[in-house]
């Protein structure tokens, strides 16, 4: 062999020995910093499982890696002998608002119990033969999404029937601000439960500690929670409420959910922009359901016809959208880098555009004043109709969001953004 190819061959042995020590060292790193949701720590939450009934509350973003939740239990020998389910269904398919009924889920085999619609909480029957309660939902992070409803609601039949809870905690990816009016309890309702902001900036375990800790949970379960909390030897109680943590979360932390949390929620940029334009829910502006960017565009038949435009047809997860079939002219946001646009805070100002170009203002909000019950008050609407500034608005919300982050700074379990 000639010293020149020797040259070459110990060259190529010499590249490919770095590239695999690279490549080893890029895994080293990734595996340190990749943010782990708790669902995916079998190791840790599996032996606590062994041996039980459970009943898991989940849905379509409940996974493990490629593989759901139920499954992924399931072939590991978990018994599973029920699953609770939040509004959209277990395989999160159903419209906003949709009532579903008791069924056999086909791929698991195991019965779908809903809780949402006209029943909201497990009752003693259906806990019955039920040792532990789990809980993995994704939540988006803006009050008026019905998840951390959903989730009192488990928590207090849990607290109220001595069922052990464990919660598998999974990233918020609004977790990096807080901001909006504190809900004023005259206006509690399923899509605001407790006085918080609409960005609260918590984990769902987070969230589930505070509502836990301040004592807004039912009268029977707030005296459970409080006394196994502060019961000697209370591994030994026969009730836990037990967390599972994500490893390398932080509220700095921008995190991509994997999978779509509802079906009107597709992409990031529709999460990012939610907490803003769900207000649009209570006036009569479509916001894009029954089309390819639900919450990323919004419009009217009655807007100026020299805007954009698209017209809502009935799809799976909108099969009767607002304004069906109707040519709404707008605003599509699609293409906007909402990261930057919202700026850490609930932007009003694509809501106050649409009231003034709105020809008709006393049509401009649903009757019903649903909008008061996504806002919180009966302020917020005001505010717009007497023309105040985004600004003048916000200022109104200070008082209230700084009493809110004293009560949250007291439960976060990650780093914070501040």
């Amino acid at each position: 062999m000639k010293f020149s190819q020797i040259f070459f061959f110990v060259l190529l042995i010499a590249n490919f020995s770095c590239s695999a020590q690279k490549a080893s060292t890029n895994q080293l790193i990734n595996q340190s910093t990749k943010i782990i949701s708790a669902a995916e720590r079998i190791d840790v939450y599996l032996p606590l499982l062994k041996g039980k009934a459970v009943a898991v509350f989940a849905n379509q973003t409940s996974m493990v890696g490629n593989i759901h939740l139920v499954d992924t239990l399931l072939k590991r020998g978990v018994n599973i002998k029920k699953i609770f389910a939040p509004e959209h269904g277990f395989r999160g398919t159903a419209d906003a608002g949709e009532n579903i009924t008791t069924y056999t889920d086909k791929q698991s085999g195991v019965q779908v119990v809903s809780l949402y619609g006209s029943r909201q909480k497990p009752s003693t029957d259906d806990l019955k033969d039920v040792d532990v309660i789990l809980f993995d939902i994704q939540d988006v992070g803006a009050r008026f999404y019905t998840y951390i409803s959903s989730l009192q609601k488990i928590m207090e039949a849990a607290f109220e029937n001595h069922k052990p809870m464990m919660i598998l905690d999974r990233p918020n990816p609004n977790g990096f601000y807080v901001d909006g009016p504190v809900l004023d309890m005259k206006f509690k309702s399923f899509v605001g439960m407790q006085p918080i902001p609409i960005v609260y900036g918590m984990t769902i375990a987070e969230y589930a500690f505070m509502i836990a800790g301040e004592k807004w949970l039912s009268e029977e379960a707030n005296k459970t929670y409080s006394f196994y909390l502060h019961a000697e030897n209370s591994a030994d109680t026969p009730f836990h409420f037990q967390v599972i943590h994500c490893k390398n979360y932080t509220h700095k932390s921008r995190y991509a959910l994997p999978v779509k949390p509802s079906p009107n929620l597709p992409n990031m940029q529709s999460v990012y922009l939610y907490p803003s334009i769900c207000f649009f829910e209570g006036t009569a502006i479509s916001l894009g359901r029954g089309t390819d960017k639900p919450f990323q565009q919004f419009g009217n038949p009655l807007l100026p016809n020299n805007l954009y435009s698209f017209a809502p047809q009935s799809t799976e997860g909108a099969k009767n959208p607002p304004l069906l079939n109707q040519l709404c002219y707008g605003y599509d946001l699609s293409k906007i880098d909402a990261l930057k646009e919202i700026d850490n805070r609930i932007q009003l100002k694509w809501v106050i555009e649409a009231y003034k170009l709105f020809p008709d203002k006393s049509k401009f909000f649903l009757t019903t004043n649903y909008f008061n019950t996504l806002a919180g008050n009966a302020v917020l609407m005001q505010q717009i109709k007497d023309g105040k500034s985004e600004e003048e608005i916000r200022k109104s919300w200070e008082q209230g969001l700084n009493d809110f982050k004293k009560i949250r700074k007291k439960y976060l379990m990650y780093d914070d953004f501040e």
